[in-house]
């Protein structure tokens, strides 16, 4: 990673914006990612970083959260800009509105937080639920964002199923296209069902993944693979918690995170 400036030193509790943003786009490698959304600093607000929010989405109530809770740098999975220009009118406008009033720093990061083998919302799902052996997994733009491994011990899909439950605090759809016990597991966040395919060619029996899509829902069947719906919120947590926190224990910023769920 590349080291912070010699001049005018940060002091604990407190970072100057550029640094901190030099040092995550080095620690997340956003520029190895082909990503229609635009990774990385989408707003420039405060130069300086005391405190930080974290937030799955960017949206009006993010923000606003954001801007009265003191943040000065909002960090999000899914940021503002997504490839195609957007008029600065209506929602999208407010949106601008509410952070640049509140001097707020915005940093998305989409992909590269999906993929991170530290922080990132598949292996810290993969820890969380005791896989082992765990490889990267998922194929999408030329980088593997998700992640593969086994589970340690015999274990039904139903009981899989609650395990996954518990940890996200929703009740799973289960498609149970495979077999009654679930071994090799495969979790790629969000939407994730278009990996059916590669999980089957793996010999994987499980996709753990965020919403389903119509057009793969007979592929868990055909496909034979067991296919857990976890929500695409839902799975998408624990990237910006897991980034929050360690900003807190590389830099001594206090953070929050916001929770928005979509239900979706």
């Amino acid at each position: 990673m590349r080291p912070m400036s010699d001049a005018s030193p940060n002091t604990p509790g407190e970072v100057r914006r550029d640094d901190l943003v030099a040092w995550l786009n080095d620690y997340l490698q956003i520029g190895e990612f082909r990503d229609v959304s635009l990774n990385g600093l989408q707003i420039e607000g405060t130069p300086v970083i005391r405190r930080v929010a974290a937030s799955v989405d960017t949206s009006v109530k993010t923000l606003q959260h954001a801007a009265d809770s003191g943040a000065d740098l909002l960090l999000v999975h899914h940021g503002l800009f997504w490839g195609k220009p957007l008029p600065v009118t209506g929602p999208h406008r407010e949106r601008l509105r509410i952070a640049i009033q509140a001097d707020l720093n915005l940093y998305a990061a989409h992909l590269p937080l999906d993929a991170h083998a530290d922080v990132g919302n598949n292996a810290m799902m993969a820890r969380a639920l005791s896989l082992q052996n765990v490889t990267p997994f998922g194929e999408f733009a030329g980088k593997k964002i998700g992640v593969a491994g086994e589970v340690p011990f015999e274990l039904s899909l139903q009981d899989f199923a609650d395990r996954v439950q518990k940890l996200t605090g929703e009740i799973c759809l289960v498609h149970g296209g495979g077999g009654p016990t679930v071994q090799r597991v495969g979790i790629c966040s969000g939407e994730g069902s278009d990996r059916i395919p590669e999980a089957a060619a793996l010999g994987l029996d499980t996709l753990l993944t965020g919403e389903p899509a119509h057009k793969h829902f007979n592929d868990a069947f055909e496909y034979g693979i067991n296919v857990v719906y976890a929500g695409h919120y839902e799975t998408e947590v624990f990237g910006v918690r897991a980034l929050a926190a360690k900003l807190e224990d590389q830099f001594g910023l206090p953070w929050q995170f916001l929770h928005h769920p979509t239900g979706l």
